[in-house]
């Protein structure tokens, strides 16, 4: 059997495209798959990659195609068959071969594993992969936890196979055991609030204005020429061009209204409580797309619950309006999310490079967009507070821009259509804004009920307690 000089495991649509990439930038790659008839189906369908490709049948053999140290990349449905895969493999390695996890995984497994096999003599890589069936075929996003020195070992095919922008790899290895894939965890949250936000508009758009897809189409095509340029923005105008080929429809208009997840959103928001930070914008989203699959309540709701009975739809919101209240809300989700970055890095002890995460960022994922550039600027600079809303650049923006953002809310609110993550945007941005807010009265109520105690503006210390029982 010839040798390769990566494995890979799982010849889903992710791990045969990620396979095909890798064979195409000139590195031999060995293939395995549970169901064995898919391996030969795959290199069959390879053309003329398939002389890169060598085929293993069991654990062993693609143990044995591999170079020392060898490095075997895992692209298997997260959870128990990772781990299932790793046991079946370890049987077959050396000390010191290196096991690398591509798919989607919670970051708190990834840290596991990572002891547990450095315990056991081998190398682990948690490694984030963005970009979907295309950029795992021509160039995704990469974001790699693990120890450097694994990392040395596979780091010409990590940038070989990358994304590039301005011919910089958008790959990096990003700190130790689990911060690539929480990097990656957060990035699939700011996609979910993007997405929805997008939605938001849609609706808005659709169901108050009375706009058809393909009106919708042609603005968002437009928006993407301009500071909303970005790769969500491109695809929405496609999908609200497309015609059904069945019926004729706009093709928006045949898909239930029910949205799927794979968890990572879910995720975002669980370690966002964990660490005390506001993710406000994914957890809207993810609300949503939980109230999204609520399909039969909605339909008993549409017959029994009511709207605005008021005739004022609200202020006229301009095409210009729109633009700027969405990138307003944009800037906030992000600003969440690298918020969320920066808390973990300092509680795992990752010393994470924000401005670096956001320039990978800047092609091959899902959230690739103009405002990468002056993020990571923006990390390089003066952050007041270490919060991207309050980088000179993006202040004034949102302070420019948020009027836009309160006409929208406001007519969605008259009209009665739902913007969860868009009033979430708003309502973060008012807070962060108020120098004191109205957490006096909750630390008030805490200590009327449960003696908790509470500080004072005037005296410091902490165990103060209130007059209560006069």
């Amino acid at each position: 059997m010839a040798k390769a000089r990566i494995g890979l495991i799982g010849l889903g649509v992710m791990g045969a495209n990620l396979a095909l990439n890798i064979a195409e930038r000139g590195f031999p790659v060995a293939v395995h798959n549970r169901t064995t008839s898919a391996i030969a189906d795959f290199i069959g369908a390879a053309g003329d990659l398939a002389a890169s490709l060598v085929a293993a049948e069991t654990p062993a053999a693609l143990a044995a195609a591999l170079t020392p140290p060898r490095a075997i990349i895992i692209m298997v449905k997260a959870g128990g068959p990772v781990d299932a895969t790793i046991d079946a493999l370890k049987p077959h390695l050396d000390l010191g071969d290196i096991l690398i996890d591509a798919g989607n995984a919670d970051f708190n497994d990834t840290r596991r594993r990572e002891a547990q096999l450095k315990d056991a003599g081998f190398r682990f890589i948690g490694m984030g992969v963005s970009g979907g069936e295309e950029g795992a075929r021509h160039g995704p996003s990469i974001m790699v936890g693990g120890a450097p020195e694994a990392y040395a070992e596979i780091a010409d095919i990590v940038e070989a196979i990358a994304a590039k922008y301005q011919d910089a790899p958008c790959a990096a290895h990003l700190g130790p055991d689990g911060a690539g894939h929480f990097v990656k965890t957060v990035h699939n949250g700011i996609e979910y609030a993007d997405m929805q936000m997008i939605a938001e508009v849609y609706g808005l758009l659709r169901n108050a204005d009375g706009r058809s897809p393909a009106q919708i189409a042609a603005l968002f095509d437009e928006w993407n020429g301009g500071p909303l340029q970005s790769y969500l923005a491109e695809i929405t105008a496609k999908v609200l061009a497309a015609t059904d080929p069945d019926t004729g429809r706009p093709m928006v208009d045949v898909i239930l209204d029910r949205a799927g997840q794979k968890g990572t959103g879910r995720w975002t928001v669980i370690e966002a409580l964990k660490l005390g930070q506001s993710a406000s914008t994914i957890e809207a989203a993810v609300g949503a797309r939980s109230w999204s699959a609520a399909k039969d309540l909605r339909e008993t709701g549409a017959e029994r619950l009511t709207g605005p009975k008021t005739s004022d739809p609200g202020p006229v919101l301009l095409d210009a309006d729109l633009e700027r209240a969405l990138l307003s809300a944009r800037v906030i989700a992000y600003a969440q999310g690298f918020s969320l970055l920066a808390a973990a890095s300092e509680d795992f002890a990752w010393d994470l490079d924000l401005a670096r995460t956001a320039e990978i960022w800047r092609a091959g994922c899902i959230i690739r967009s103009a405002l990468l550039d002056d993020i990571a600027t923006a990390f390089r600079g003066e952050l007041p507070g270490d919060s991207l809303i309050l980088a000179p650049a993006f202040a004034r923006l949102l302070n420019d821009n948020a009027g836009a953002l309160r006409r929208l809310v406001a007519r969605a609110s008259l009209s009665g259509q739902p913007i969860p993550a868009m009033a979430s945007a708003l309502s973060y941005y008012d807070t962060m804004r108020h120098a004191r807010g109205t957490a006096a009265l909750i630390q008030a109520q805490r200590d009327f009920f449960g003696a908790h105690g509470f500080e004072r503006v005037d005296t410091d210390g902490e165990g103060h307690h209130g007059p209560w029982g006069l």
